[in-house]
C-alpha cells in the first residue's frame, strides 16, 4: 500500500504522521515514543502500520530532539522533566485530531518505555480508544519526582483491549510491579488482557540498539507480528 508521511503540525505541536494515500477514513493509531523521540525507529513503525491501512500519528516529547539529533543522556535527562498533565495534553490533543481532521473511525495507542506509561494513563482517561498496547512499560510501583500519577493503579479504569508486553530481565520496573499492572488489569469488568512475558530480555528491547543481543532481537520478532494483529483486530 503506498503512503504518505512527513512532520505536520496539529495545532502547536509538532508530530509524525503516516498515512495511506488517499486515505479519507478508517483505523488510527497514536504512538507514544520511548527515550529515542521521533527517531528513525518510530518513523519506520509508523510508515509500517501506514502500510497496513493504519493512520498513525507519533507524539512528540521532547519537541524535536530524538536520537537523529541527540545523545540518549541528553533525552534521559528530559524523560526527568516530563509533565504528566501536559503530556496527557498534548496527546489528548492529538487523539482528537486523529478522530476529527483524519476521520479515523477507530484509534487505538501503542507506546514503548515511558510511551507505554503514559498509553495506560491515556486510556485511563480516555475511553474512546479501541486498543492499548504497551511494550516494557515503564510502571516502576514506587512514583519518580515528575510523575503526577501512577499507572498502575490508574489502569483499573482502562475499558479496552491491552496487551502488555513485557521482559523478565527488565531493570526499570521488577517483576512485581509487572504482576501489580497484570493483576489490576485482570481486575476490570470489560477489556480483555493480552500478556506476553519474554524471559531474560531487557528493558526498551524493542530498542534496534540493544538487537545486539540475541534474546532481545528474538523477544521483539515474536512479539511484534502478535502487536500488529491485536491492533488490526480491534481496530478493524
Amino acid at each position: 500500500m503506498t503512503i504518505e508521511a512527513s512532520q505536520v503540525k496539529v495545532g502547536e505541536l509538532d508530530a509524525y504522521l503516516a498515512r495511506p494515500v488517499g486515505a479519507a477514513q478508517g483505523p488510527g493509531m497514536l504512538l507514544l515514543p520511548m527515550i529515542t523521540g521521533i527517531g528513525e525507529q518510530l518513523r519506520d513503525w509508523a510508515d509500517e502500520l501506514a502500510g497496513r491501512g493504519i493512520t498513525a500519528l507519533v507524539w512528540d516529547p521532547f519537541k524535536g530532539r530524538s536520537t537523529d539529533n541527540t545523545t540518549r543522556d541528553e533525552l534521559g535527562e528530559l524523560v526527568g522533566k516530563l509533565d504528566d498533565d501536559t503530556a496527557l495534553g498534548e496527546q489528548t490533543a492529538l487523539l482528537e485530531h486523529l478522530f476529527g481532521e483524519l476521520g479515523c473511525t477507530k484509534v487505538g495507542v501503542i507506546g514503548w518505555c515511558l510511551g507505554g506509561r503514559f498509553a495506560l494513563l491515556l486510556a485511563a482517561r480516555e475511553h474512546r480508544l479501541a486498543n492499548v498496547v504497551v511494550y516494557h512499560p515503564t510502571v516502576p510501583s514506587e512514583l519518580r519526582a515528575n510523575h503526577s500519577y501512577d499507572a498502575i493503579a490508574d489502569s483499573i479504569g482502562i475499558t479496552a483491549p491491552v496487551m502488555v508486553v513485557y521482559p523478565s530481565a527488565d531493570a526499570a520496573v521488577p517483576v512485581a510491579d509487572f504482576e501489580a499492572l497484570q493483576t489490576a488489569l485482570q481486575s476490570r469488568d470489560t477489556g480483555a488482557t493480552v500478556t506476553l512475558f519474554y524471559p531474560g530480555a531487557d528493558h526498551g528491547f524493542s530498542d534496534r540498539a540493544r538487537h545486539d543481543k540475541a534474546v532481545n532481537a528474538d523477544a521483539f520478532r515474536v512479539s511484534w507480528p502478535q502487536a500488529l494483529a491485536f491492533i488490526e483486530v480491534t481496530t478493524a
